[in-house]
């Protein structure tokens, strides 16, 4: 059993306390919901996951070149998974990430509010684990960068771009995300310190609907509809502002890399971009709901405040938002890179 779904021990003569969410049981309905990935010979399949092993590590050394971030450190490959591969471990991060933050229920009360939101949280990741093409999870295991093959090879083939291309595009931004967390080692701490004081800053009135915390955490209006008081919307702000950085600044970089490496990185774009706002009505509504919309969002925002500061400072100057939590931009210095300029590198 996963630690993090496991009873706490309780005095004598007491309830057990439970997790809020049962993991365990996230893992069973995610993986029962999952739809089969396009049909790739064996042997190509073989082929493509060794490419994309190589591929992390080649991703990484142009993203290290361009960014001046994480000489010296060691190189190493992803972690090619299938869909059932990627469910079980965005869980196993996302357990890692809030174990310890998220209350604890008593008894047999506790028990149907895990499971209710076990089973939600399934719901979540098995509708994401279509869609997903790569990750990086600070947080698990040392740190792991995943690969979802069926997904890569699906994207590739409804754009209709070359193979290797779109694959070394994907490697570029999962690498760079990898990248801020390895060359950057206050990061991972920041970022798990702020969604533990969100989660420790909730009052008890909060808690009976925390059974919507897998879904709410995607969607920023639902933690704003769930969150009572301005200390609690100060640090998801911060969160949120993080998350854009951190999105936006691999987008940007995946680009920037650019024709050399990606030649027809343009068209992967133009075509990756009408992709992510397609879908039909029911998977747009589905989108809203889980806080894909405003994570598209964030791509943008976070890649249009990069690139204005890379523009007016260069790339080693852009580095000083990684010096510390104090030098990273607000929500409205992501809508506003001069005012973050104005403050950080006067």
């Amino acid at each position: 059993m996963n630690p993090a779904t496991q009873d706490r021990s309780a005095p004598s003569g007491q309830a057990p306390h439970r997790t809020t969410v049962d993991w365990d049981l996230a893992v069973t309905t995610a993986t029962k919901l999952l739809r089969p990935g396009p049909v790739v010979p064996r042997a190509e399949a073989d082929v493509a996951v060794h490419r994309l092993r190589e591929l992390a590590v080649d991703a990484e050394v142009h993203v290290r070149e361009l960014t001046g971030l994480g000489h010296g450190l060691p190189l190493r490959p992803g972690e090619v998974v299938d869909r059932p591969g990627w469910v079980r471990a965005a869980v196993q991060g996302l357990a890692a990430l809030t174990d310890g933050a998220l209350p604890r229920q008593p008894g047999a009360f506790g028990g149907v509010l895990a499971g209710t939101a076990g089973v939600q949280a399934g719901v979540v990741v098995a509708f994401l684990s279509g869609r997903v093409l790569g990750q990086y999870d600070p947080f698990s295991g040392g740190g792991r960068l995943l690969l979802v093959a069926p997904n890569i090879v699906g994207a590739q083939r409804s754009l209709d771009v070359p193979g290797e291309e779109f694959s070394m595009w994907v490697c570029l931004h999962e690498g760079t995300h990898r990248l801020q967390f390895t060359a950057v080692p206050w990061l991972a701490g920041h970022f798990s310190g702020l969604v533990t004081t969100l989660l420790d800053t909730m009052d008890e009135s909060s808690t009976p609907r925390l059974r919507d915390l897998p879904r709410r955490l995607r969607e920023a209006g639902g933690v704003v509809d769930l969150l009572q008081s301005p200390a609690q919307r100060e640090v998801l702000d911060r969160l949120l502002a993080l998350s854009t950085l951190l999105e936006g600044h691999a987008d940007h970089v995946m680009d920037a890399v650019g024709p050399e490496v990606v030649p027809s990185v343009r068209v992967i774009r133009e075509r990756f971009t009408a992709r992510r706002k397609g879908g039909g009505l029911l998977d747009r509504v589905l989108r809203t709901l889980l806080g894909v919309e405003a994570k598209v969002r964030q791509y943008a925002e976070g890649a249009a405040f990069t690139g204005h500061v890379v523009d007016a400072v260069g790339m080693e100057r852009f580095n000083t938002v990684w010096t510390g939590p104090e030098t990273l931009p607000t929500r409205a210095e992501i809508a506003d890179p001069a005012a973050w300029l104005r403050r950080v590198q006067p």
